[in-house]
C-alpha cells in the first residue's frame, strides 16, 4: 500500500509549481553523455578498421563473397519468422526477384546489403557465416562486424546511382534499414539522418497523398501502405525518444488485415493504434514548442492507451513483448509529459494523474512481460531496452520522493525495479550499455539500504556514488511533503 501523507498540501502544490520548469529528459540525457564520451573513442577507432580497408572499391570481391546465398537466406528466414509481423513491408516473391536482379542492378544490391546488415545488427540473428570472415583482414570478431561491412557497402554502392532525383519504394526501404543499423550500432545522428531521408523519398513519391494507390497493383499497394505506418509510428517512437518533430501524418488508410490470411498483421495494426494519438500537438508539447494542453487531454490520452491493446493479443510472442513493452513506455511518457506541465495530484480521483502512477505502470510491466521469453524480447534490439531504462529510471525518481509503506513481505516498487534492472541486464546489449547506467542512478539517487538490495547480486556496490555522473536528484523532488514518520 502507498502513503502520501497529506498534511502538507501546499508543499504538493509547490512541487506542480516547480515540475512546470522540468526538463525531464535532461536527467536520462546526462546519465548518458559520460557513456557517450566514453564510446566516441571507441566508434572512431572502429570506423578505420571496420570500414574502408575491407571494402575499398564499390565492386570489392570480399564484400560479396560475404553476401552469399546462405547469409541471404538465413536473414530472410529470420526475417519471416521474427521481424515481419512488426514490419510487413516486404515478401517473398519481392526477396527472390531482388535476389535474381543483384548482380546487375544497384539498387536491388543495396537493399540487400542494407537487410542483411540490418539483421545482423538490430535483432542480433545468429548467422552461419562466420565461416566466411575468419581469413578477412582484421579477423571479425562478431556478426555485428559483418553487418558493419555490409553496411558500408550498401552505402558505397549507393553513391552509384540517383535515389534522391528518382526515388523509389526500394529505396525508402533501403533507407528504413540503414537508418535501423545505425540507431543499433548507437550512432543517433546518423540514424536521424537517414530514418528523415526514408521519410523524405516516401513524401516524395507520395506514400502520404491516397490518390498514389489509385490503380496501384494490390500487392505493391498493400507494400507501400503498410511501409509509410511503418514509418509513421517509427518516427513517433523515435520523436519521443530524441524529442524529434514529425514529417508523417495520418493522411491515409490502414492496411486491410485481411490482405494475406497466410501472414496477418493484426499485431502491426495494434501498433499503430498506439502510437497514431502521439501527433504535432503532443509532440510539440514533449518537444516544449507549444504549450496548451490540459489534465483532460492528458487522462484522456492515458486511458487510450490503457485500452488499445486486447486483454489477450492475437500475434506472435515476438510482437506482443514489443506492443507491450511500448503501452507501458508511452504510458511512462505521458506521465513525465503530466508532471512537466503540473498536472498531477495527490488526491487525483484518476490514478493516471496522481505522482505515484509510474509504480502502477512498472506493475503492469512486470506483469506481462514475466509471461514473455529472454528471446522474443531480444529480437527487437536496443529499441526495446531503452524502453525499459526509461520507465526503470522514472520508476526511481519516484521511490526517491514517494514514501511508501508496504506491508512485510507484499510484493511493491523496489520488487518491480529490481525486476527490470534484472531484465536489462539479461537482454543482449542491455548489460553493456545500460546496466551502468540504470546501476549508477539507483546508487546516486535511492537510500544506500534500498540501492544494496537491488543491485548487489548483480553489481558489486561502491562506498559512494561516482563523482563523474551529472546526476542530482530532480529539483522538484525536494518538495515533495515529508512522510508522518520524519
Amino acid at each position: 500500500m502507498l502513503a502520501i501523507d497529506g498534511r502538507s498540501a501546499a508543499m504538493v502544490n509547490k512541487l506542480v509549481g516547480i515540475a512546470v520548469k522540468l526538463d525531464w529528459a535532461k536527467v536520462i540525457s546526462e546519465l548518458r553523455l559520460r557513456e557517450g564520451q566514453k564510446k566516441a573513442e571507441h566508434h572512431r577507432q572502429e570506423s578505420m578498421h571496420s570500414y574502408g580497408s575491407l571494402t575499398s572499391s564499390p565492386s570489392s570481391p570480399i564484400l560479396s563473397g560475404l553476401l552469399n546465398d546462405e547469409l541471404i537466406d538465413g536473414c530472410i528466414d529470420f526475417y519471416f519468422t521474427n521481424m515481419y509481423p512488426t514490419m510487413p513491408i516486404l515478401h517473398d516473391e519481392q526477396l527472390w526477384r531482388l535476389i535474381a536482379e543483384m548482380n546487375d542492378s544497384v539498387e536491388a544490391y543495396c537493399l540487400l546489403c542494407s537487410f542483411c546488415a540490418f539483421m545482423l545488427i538490430q535483432p542480433g540473428i545468429e548467422s552461419k557465416a562466420g565461416h566466411a570472415i575468419k581469413t578477412l583482414e582484421g579477423s571479425l570478431s562478431s556478426n555485428t562486424s559483418l553487418g558493419r561491412i555490409l553496411l558500408d557497402g550498401a552505402l558505397r554502392r549507393r553513391k552509384g546511382y540517383d535515389y534522391i532525383e528518382n526515388p523509389s519504394v526500394n529505396a525508402v526501404i533501403t533507407s528504413f534499414f540503414v537508418f535501423g543499423c545505425f540507431f543499433g550500432l548507437d550512432k543517433h545522428n546518423t540514424a536521424w539522418f537517414h530514418l528523415r531521408e526514408a521519410t523524405t523519398l516516401a513524401q516524395t513519391i507520395g506514400m502520404q497523398d491516397e490518390k498514389t494507390y489509385v490503380g496501384v497493383d494490390w500487392a505493391e499497394s498493400a507494400r507501400m501502405r503498410r511501409l509509410f505506418w511503418l514509418l509513421f509510428v517509427t518516427e513517433r517512437a523515435y520523436a519521443l525518444q530524441k524529442h524529434r518533430p514529425l514529417t508523417l501524418h495520418a493522411t491515409i488508410q490502414l492496411p486491410s488485415a485481411a490482405e494475406d490470411p497466410s501472414r496477418p498483421i493484426t499485431g502491426f495494426l495494434y501498433l499503430v493504434s498506439l502510437y497514431r494519438p502521439f501527433d504535432d500537438t503532443f509532440i510539440g508539447l514533449w518537444n516544449k514548442s507549444r504549450t496548451d494542453c490540459s489534465t483532460l487531454w492528458l487522462a484522456h490520452l492515458q486511458k487510450q492507451l490503457t485500452q488499445a491493446l486486447p486483454a489477450v493479443l492475437d500475434c506472435p510472442e515476438t510482437q506482443a513483448a514489443d506492443l507491450r513493452t511500448s503501452q507501458h513506455w508511452l504510458r511512462t511518457i505521458v506521465w513525465q509529459l503530466s508532471i512537466t506541465n503540473g498536472f498531477l495530484s495527490s488526491t487525483s480521483p484518476d490514478s493516471s494523474m496522481t505522482f505515484t502512477y509510474p509504480i502502477e505502470i512498472a506493475k503492469d510491466l512486470i506483469a506481462v512481460t514475466s509471461q514473455f521469453s529472454q528471446r522474443s524480447m531480444e529480437v527487437h534490439g536496443v529499441g526495446l531496452i531503452e524502453k525499459l531504462f526509461d520507465i526503470a529510471c522514472t520508476l526511481i525518481d519516484v521511490m526517491s520522493c514517494v514514501p511508501l509503506e508496504s506491508p512485510n513481505f507484499a510484493i511493491g516498487p523496489q520488487d518491480y525495479l529490481n525486476h527490470i534492472v534484472r531484465l536489462i541486464s539479461l537482454l543482449r546489449g542491455g548489460e553493456s550499455r545500460y546496466l551502468e547506467l540504470v546501476v549508477t542512478k539507483i546508487r546516486d539517487t535511492l537510500p544506500a539500504h534500498m540501492a544494496a538490495s537491488i543491485v548487489q547480486p548483480m553489481v558489486p556496490i561502491k562506498a559512494e556514488p561516482s563523482p563523474e555522473i551529472p546526476y542530482s536528484t530532480p529539483p522538484f523532488m525536494h518538495y515533495y511533503p515529508p512522510s508522518s514518520s520524519q
